[in-house]
């Protein structure tokens, strides 16, 4: 069986790992993200605004993240949103929509007891290279 080496995916945009693990990994076709929080990169903090903003920060995280590796939004197979709050479901998917407007990826959305920073939103992404 071929050995398949596992790449680190670093992005210049995104925020750095807030501990031992990597924003990216690509192998082969695939990239997997790791859980992004509505972090911005230049001050370390979530973005203000609630789960609107939080959401929209936590998608540009991973898009840049994915555009380090070769890829974009559009080539998102699969996603997983956790949420402190179920409630904010409605608001979270609206903005959502707005980053995946044709041919959504699959999504499992889940209610936690608490996320780092105490953010509202952290979403993981996992996609293909290209779809050649």
């Amino acid at each position: 069986m071929p050995k398949h080496d596992k790449e680190v995916v670093s992005a210049d945009k995104a925020p750095l790992p807030i501990g031992p693990y990597s924003a990216g990994i690509r192998i082969e076709n695939l990239i997997f993200t790791a859980g992004q929080l509505g972090i911005d990169r230049h001050t370390g903090n979530l973005v203000e605004g609630g789960i609107e903003a939080e959401t929209r920060q936590a998608l540009t995280n991973i898009r840049y993240i994915l555009e380090a590796a070769g890829s974009s939004l559009s080539n998102v197979l699969k996603t997983t949103v956790y949420l402190r709050n179920m409630n904010e479901f409605t608001a979270m998917n609206t903005v959502y929509a707005e980053f995946f407007t044709e041919k959504p990826p699959a999504r499992s959305t889940i209610q936690v007891a608490a996320l780092p920073k105490a953010g509202a939103v952290e979403i993981e992404a996992i996609a293909t290279v290209t779809f050649d």
